[in-house]
């Protein structure tokens, strides 16, 4: 009897965990770019190319509380900010390309700064990722290492223990004018 008990109660347990994970998966709200920044901000296409904190009045420092800790999913690229060879512990997502390396940084407000749950297999930087997670607003600074040194860059965001999975495409990325300097970089990834 004690055994059929336990038997029941361990069966309770999974279906409950389950039906948990299933009302979560539900309530992930897949989000873009434009979400993370006020709506009266300008976005990249608007100015003709890639928008850059100084040029804003806020700095890009405003932030979308309405979505403080809540489970998001975002695309953008992965730019590794901790990795040991092709394992990433930490990156950034930014929503376009060459973004903090190869051309000017995005205001903050643009910037998630991600810590994946399972260390995240990358090949190369900018590699097209989705980020499911709790999303915390919150000004961070990271220090990058890149071919002309070091640069540190803010990110207005935050998402720990994210799972993080390879998509081919993002759907709302910047694509860079055709007079841009890096427009080399629309060819490579979108």
């Amino acid at each position: 009897m004690n055994m059929r008990f336990k038997s029941c109660a361990a069966l309770a347990t999974a279906l409950l965990f389950a039906a948990t994970g299933a009302d979560a998966a539900a309530e992930v709200a897949h989000i873009f770019w434009k979400d993370l920044r006020p709506a009266t901000q300008a976005i990249a296409e608007d100015a003709n190319l890639p928008m850059i904190a100084a040029k804003l009045p806020d700095h890009g420092e405003t932030l979308s509380l309405n979505l403080q800790d809540k489970m998001i999913q975002l695309a953008g690229y992965a730019l590794p900010v901790d990795r040991d060879g092709d394992l990433v512990y930490q990156f950034l997502l930014v929503p376009w390309t060459g973004a903090c390396s190869h051309m000017p940084t995005p205001p903050p407000n643009q910037i998630v700064l991600v810590t994946p749950a399972l260390p995240y297999t990358m090949k190369e930087a900018y590699e097209p990722v989705a980020v499911t997670g709790v999303l915390k607003p919150g000004m961070e600074k990271s220090q990058l290492f890149i071919l002309d040194g070091v640069s540190i860059v803010q990110s207005g965001y935050t998402v720990r223990k994210a799972e993080v999975a390879r998509v081919d495409t993002v759907p709302d990325t910047v694509t860079l004018p055709i007079n841009s300097p890096w427009n080399f970089l629309n060819k490579k990834k979108n």
